[in-house]
């Protein structure tokens, strides 16, 4: 298991494939295992890189304050050691978050740069409902508890006409349900996230997609980000949650 040694902690990441290298960032308490079924996909084209963030996973955990820039430092500092200059970056809800401080804060190693179902932070943004909305959740036995949050990433109209692919979602999800410390430093790191100012820096090509039926991260965020950053291109997803896995046809082509 490849392992990179940055700063104060050991990154663990996998490469697969060949080609132009392409990271992608997962969203909060998630490890790299839930990229998993996009391997075959992107590693016929791309030099697939895929990681776990700090504090989850089996990468180190340090117990001290998280922000979306430290973490952007950590991916930095992993493609240093790996020896590759620059990549395409897909962020994904938290891991959107990293990656546009990882290009902000260091731009010479983006090559384009896709947002997905994420947001800028600060005042400019619009409100996460999640967090106090499911609160009541968490006093669920855990089975009980990761169906009800994994229902939130995902609309009911694709549950009841997918009861089977749902099924085996969930019984994924109960074999790597995220980590309580994971969630919380992440937690900590998107309460403290702003990019807002400083988006109109950002010089690369950017994709973003949003989905209207998102109850994690309000579609509108995405619109917020095309608005601010030069050139974007923004792609509404109809009828898709938080895990796009409804729109996973356009998305993963």
């Amino acid at each position: 298991m490849p392992e990179a040694k940055v700063g104060d902690i050991t990154i663990h990441y996998e490469i697969f494939g060949e080609g132009e290298p392409l990271v992608m960032i997962n969203g909060a308490g998630a490890g790299m295992e839930w990229f998993r079924w996009l391997i075959p996909t992107y590693s016929r084209e791309y030099r697939l890189i895929l990681f776990d963030n700090r504090g989850v996973g089996r990468t180190d955990k340090p117990d001290m304050p998280y922000t979306t820039a430290m973490m952007a430092d950590d991916l930095a500092g992993l493609l240093d050691v790996i020896g590759i200059g620059s990549a395409h970056v897909r962020g994904i809800s938290f891991g959107g978050m990293i990656a546009q401080e990882f290009v902000l804060r260091h731009p010479e190693k983006v090559r384009s740069l896709i947002l997905a179902v994420t947001y800028c932070g600060g005042t400019h943004s619009v409100t996460l409902p999640f967090a106090a909305d499911t609160t009541h959740i968490r006093q669920l036995p855990p089975k009980e508890a990761t169906e009800a949050f994994l229902r939130w990433f995902i609309t009911e109209e694709f549950i009841d006409q997918n009861p089977l692919i749902f099924g085996q979602l969930l019984a994924f999800a109960v074999e790597h349900p995220p980590d309580p410390f994971a969630l919380a430093k992440h937690g900590e790191a998107i309460a403290n996230h702003d990019t807002y100012d400083r988006l109109p820096g950002i010089a690369v090509p950017t994709l973003i997609f949003g989905a209207d039926a998102d109850r994690v991260i309000p579609v509108e965020n995405s619109k917020i980000l095309a608005s601010r950053i030069p050139n974007a291109e923004l792609v509404i997803l109809k009828n898709a949650g938080h895990m796009l896995i409804e729109a996973a046809h356009e998305v993963d082509r």
